[in-house]
């Protein structure tokens, strides 16, 4: 057994340049839908993450053929899947899992996937999901653990969801590209990845209408077939990296990216102080003179500022002149994260979905641990700007979502390394 912890040593601003990888929420949608298509799928642009490495061994375990062309591409072949069944041992620890059960009652009517893992902050329930399936066609029972959906027929119908919800809007557009008939989804999710999902699907033979307004309207078809796809670029990688480019007082360029994507984060920066320049496909962001502005900041489903940035903007604003109040409008919990950066010297308290951050002079590296894939995100940024270093633990979520993160940290000036520590050690310290 060993341990892998991030070193992180502060007092480097950022500077220089950092290409953004393929989208992570976009990726994990996607490599499920392949099941939709008869015939082989090229992805290209995919993230070099633990998450996608993971869904790859789901497929093949299923009995797809699944082969790196390079780094960044992969080509699925879906043709002669053997089984409805997602493995246990890989879909425990993934929220994305349940993305097959859509996909699988599209295919072949019936689906098995245990109930998913992933990231804790607050109850994430599948009650819409379950709602969009049965209203066309399915019945769905949990046993033991494990979600059971099967159909004769899907058919196309009228659904409103109750909430706005990524998860349960791509689900049962996974389904109903399959369905029989048109099928209106309404109170959608917009976020960049839902579209990216509908031009997927839309490559592949299926009629995908409204994506990214509150409307979508879906024509199902008899068959999918194969197709070339590029993944757009990680929203959420970008915006951490740009907030590390800020909180360190850095001067950084953002390249392979949609700024147009980016808005709602770049909007937030601004009023902090942040320098932006915008070109087709980068960003460039500073700031070199002045302290962090104080400023508010409400999570809200897209167009507004995104949920997944919250525990990196707090992260930033811990070095902001005066209170700075962020609110959660999406997750219950989401500020588990809070009590570490404490432990580095922030102010920061919560009340229900509300952190009230006091900014300080400076913060102090001690150990810490990643409580969730955006809360370790957040502990790298602390790491940056604290004096001394931060050992940060259970990095395993981190990997879930950022590629490369020591390697790019490392080119734009950062002090970050990855270190092992041997089992001797471990056992020393229990």
């Amino acid at each position: 057994m060993t341990l892998n912890k991030f070193v992180v040593t502060g007092g480097n601003p950022l500077h220089g340049t950092v290409k953004i990888g393929g989208a992570k929420n976009a990726a994990v949608a996607i490599i499920p839908a392949t099941i939709l298509a008869r015939g082989k799928c090229v992805i290209d642009n995919i993230p070099n993450i633990s998450d996608v490495t993971q869904l790859l061994k789901m497929l093949t375990e299923m009995g797809a053929t699944v082969r790196m062309l390079g780094k960044k591409t992969v080509e699925i072949d879906t043709t002669h899947l053997i089984s409805h069944t997602v493995p246990y041992n890989l879909a425990k620890n993934m929220r994305a899992s349940y993305y097959f059960i859509g996909a699988l009652l599209g295919r072949s009517h019936e689906a098995s996937v245990y109930m998913p893992g992933g990231c804790n902050f607050g109850v994430r329930p599948i009650d819409q999901h379950i709602k969009g399936f049965e209203a066309m066609g399915a019945s769905v029972e949990i046993e033991q653990g494990m979600i059971n959906a099967r159909t004769d027929e899907l058919r196309g119908v009228h659904i409103y969801f109750d909430v706005v919800t990524v998860g349960a809007t791509i689900n049962v557009m996974l389904a109903a590209v399959r369905a029989k008939g048109l099928t209106i989804l309404e109170n959608v999710a917009k976020e960049p990845h839902i579209v990216d999902m509908a031009n997927f699907l839309n490559s592949m033979g299926a009629d995908v209408r409204g994506a990214g307004t509150d409307v979508i309207k879906i024509h199902g078809v008899d068959v999918m077939h194969g197709a070339n796809y590029s993944i757009i670029p990680d929203q959420i990688e970008a915006g951490t990296y740009m907030a590390a480019a800020v909180a360190t007082g850095g001067d950084i360029r953002v390249e392979n990216i949609i700024p147009k994507h980016m808005e709602p984060i770049t909007a937030r920066l601004r009023a902090a102080g942040a320098e932006i320049e915008e070109g087709d496909d980068w960003l460039r962001i500073a700031r070199t003179a002045g302290p962090i502005q104080r400023i508010n900041v409400k999570t809200m489903p897209h167009p507004g500022f995104p949920t997944d940035m919250q525990p990196q903007m707090a992260a930033m604003l811990t070095m902001a002149r005066g209170t700075s109040i962020i609110t959660e409008g999406v997750w219950d919990n989401r500020f588990k994260y809070v009590d570490e950066l404490n432990r580095l010297g922030a102010r920061i308290t919560v009340d229900g979905k509300v952190a009230v951050i006091e900014g300080v002079e400076e913060l102090t590296g001690a150990p810490v641990k990643a409580t969730d894939l955006r809360g370790g995100a957040a502990m790298i940024i602390a790491g940056l700007v604290a004096r001394g270093s931060t050992e940060i633990e259970d990095i395993v979520y981190i990997e879930r979502g950022y590629e490369d993160v020591v390697e790019k940290v490392t080119a734009l000036g950062g002090d970050m390394k990855r270190v092992i520590v041997p089992e001797v050690e471990l056992s020393k310290a229990l």
